[in-house]
């Protein structure tokens, strides 16, 4: 958000985690007594409802700001207009539309999230050029450089949550932070039917308010529960499908706890589920310069064979925008569905 008045920027602000002031309270701070009067820009259209924070629509009103250029409307059903709305009533003159595309993008996970009632969802892979994951033995150390798991550790700080497998946790005893960590939490889960995650995994040892840990199951083993939830990690558990987490279900369940984004980083059956289901908004490839080969050789992405290659998901690349610029160059490929 930025107010602006005779030609110069007077105060500007942005939202930077979730409970946290938004980006109107800041930049009506900043620009203090010389608002009176301004146009105020702002990303996302001012919120006129009581959520973590007091409502921001009547603050701008009573700073006695002139006119307000949002580029979007909120699709949040909580807001939707009704912040456009006070302020025109206020005699505010109000714009929408302005840099709508840039603004779009830079909150694609939270209206993605808002119109659909379920996060946004982020497939993560670092894979061979002949597409496999592992070594028949689940060996995956270290398909990719140091400089592309420092950016898979990046994007983890653009979600919510982070997702892995069971057999993933117990194979690789991830940590599943971001890098650097964010001041809002990263939920960590784990998809784990019967609860084989170990207490002492680094997992569970690291759980805490700062650095939450979900493990969603479907089959609750009371005694592993309790151990779980002893070292403070959160067990969840959802209806199953064949044995398993169901992951529409596990996805359903994230969305309840309010999470707009989800970053989903394997193993392969885990991926394969995600993609079998249809939740898959975006796909972020990280490709090795090496052939794998070998008919155990594991594919980044498991699950039933198709019959057809018309089953296949279709996707396209996605543009790298100046709206969204990364704090690097990128050394994996964006893809998302074919729209």
């Amino acid at each position: 958000c930025v107010v602006a008045r005779d030609g110069r920027v007077v105060g500007e602000g942005h939202h930077a985690r979730a409970g946290g002031p938004h980006a109107e309270v800041l930049a009506l701070r900043d620009a203090g007594a010389r608002a009176r009067g301004a146009t105020l820009y702002v990303t996302l259209e001012p919120c006129a409802h009581q959520g973590r924070t007091p409502p921001c629509a009547p603050l701008v009103r009573e700073a006695g700001v002139a006119r307000v250029v949002a580029a979007l409307r909120d699709p949040n059903p909580a807001v939707d207009g009704r912040g456009l709305g006070l302020l025109r009533r206020a005699g505010v003159a109000v714009e929408t539309g302005l840099l709508a595309a840039e603004a779009a993008r830079l909150n694609e996970r939270f209206l993605h999230a808002m119109r659909r009632g379920r996060p946004f969802v982020l497939l993560k892979v670092a894979l061979t050029l002949d597409g496999r994951i592992a070594t028949a033995s689940g060996r995956s150390r270290w398909i990719t450089s140091p400089d592309e798991r420092r950016q898979a550790r990046w994007l983890r700080r653009l979600h919510d949550a982070v997702l892995v497998g069971i057999g993933t946790a117990l194979l690789d005893d991830p940590v599943l932070l971001p890098t650097p960590l964010t001041r809002r939490p990263v939920l960590r889960v784990v998809l784990d039917s019967t609860l084989r995650l170990p207490p002492a995994s680094r997992l569970a040892r690291t759980a805490s308010a700062r650095t939450p840990v979900l493990v969603v199951s479907c089959r609750a083993d009371a005694s592993r529960r309790r151990a779980l939830e002893a070292r403070g990690v959160e067990v969840l558990e959802v209806a199953g499908e064949k044995g398993r987490v169901s992951v529409p279900a596990a996805v359903e369940a994230l969305a309840r706890r309010g999470a707009t984004s989800l970053m989903v980083e394997g193993g392969g059956e885990v991926l394969g589920s995600f993609l079998a289901a249809r939740l898959v908004d975006q796909v972020a490839l990280f490709r090795a310069p090496l052939l794998l080969g070998g008919r155990g050789s594991r594919p980044a992405f498991g699950g039933e064979d198709k019959a057809d290659v018309g089953d296949a998901l279709r996707l396209e690349p996605v543009p790298a925008e100046p709206a969204f610029p990364w704090p690097f160059a990128p050394r994996f490929e964006l893809w998302r569905p074919r729209r």
